[in-house]
């Protein structure tokens, strides 16, 4: 199936913080020029602010440089409502298991997925859809320099990876997430322009890192509350010693925890429904 229109772009409001630092590049401008013996001081000012904007960057929960949705809202929290996301698929082999898991506990989730693997493996992502789950956005290549892109790569890569989800879906995706959670100033225009809403997590496993399923379980259910977003992988993750994807042995006793606690897991689009004007 295939599909060419686009979302309704939203106004991009800079934050704080980035109005603060386009005011500062340009008083340090303005004063290096009217007075050159400024310019240390000035060049000292625009080193601070870059050292924060890197900050930012390496931060995937930060707010600072653009909107970053990090937990449901309150009215999925009053139903005991949580968010499990899995990134970096589809995997022709993992996926249909951790989505046979997700069926068997009567559970919903939001699938980020990379633009190339959808149009690679478009079975997998219609199969996500059939089944009852989202299917988002995690950029077209993703590649470990996504971060360091410009404004107009940015919009090409988002653009493209929203056309192969929609080509193989028919709709498209309402969700953004970067690749390892890093972005720039750059990207929330764009992330605008395309109609899309930026989202990271409240908690995660590190599953594509941990050599132990234990670990990862550990950091997804301490503590864990309604309203949670939780990040998985069902992608390009590190597998167990028995050549098994670490999420396919956490995902069975995740489940389990989560139904323990009378927690529900919704896809985002559910849980933000009011937000993006669906009924």
């Amino acid at each position: 199936m295939s599909i060419s229109q686009s979302l309704p772009s939203r106004p991009w409001q800079p934050t704080p913080f980035v109005k603060a630092s386009f005011a500062l590049h340009a008083v340090s401008a303005i004063a290096v020029g009217s007075s050159p013996a400024t310019w240390p001081w000035a060049l000292a000012a625009v080193a601070a602010n870059q050292v924060l904007i890197g900050g930012a960057v390496m931060w995937p929960r930060s707010t600072w440089i653009g909107e970053n949705i990090r937990r449901l809202p309150p009215s999925s929290i009053f139903q005991n409502e949580i968010a499990l996301t899995f990134d970096d698929g589809p995997d022709p082999d993992i996926t249909p298991r951790v989505l046979d898991l997700l069926d068997a506990a009567g559970q919903k989730a939001s699938f980020y997925v990379v633009g190339e693997r959808a149009a690679k493996y478009p079975h997998v992502i219609q199969d996500i859809v059939k089944r009852g789950h989202a299917v988002e956005n995690h950029s077209h290549h993703h590649t470990h320099n996504f971060a360091f892109y410009s404004s107009s790569r940015l919009h090409r890569e988002l653009d493209a990876a929203q056309q192969a989800i929609a080509d193989a879906t028919g709709s498209l995706p309402r969700f953004f997430r970067a690749p390892m959670g890093f972005r720039t100033p750059f990207l929330d225009p764009v992330i605008a322009r395309l109609g899309l809403h930026y989202t990271s997590w409240t908690r995660r496993g590190f599953d594509s890192t941990a050599k132990h399923s234990a670990q990862v379980l550990r950091r997804l259910v301490t503590g864990l509350q309604a309203g949670d977003i939780l990040l998985l992988h069902d992608g390009s993750m590190l597998r167990t010693r028995r050549e098994r994807a670490i999420v396919l042995d956490v995902l069975p006793e995740l489940l389990k925890n989560i139904s323990d606690r009378g927690l529900k897991s919704v896809t985002l689009r559910d849980a933000y429904r009011d937000v993006l004007g669906e009924r």
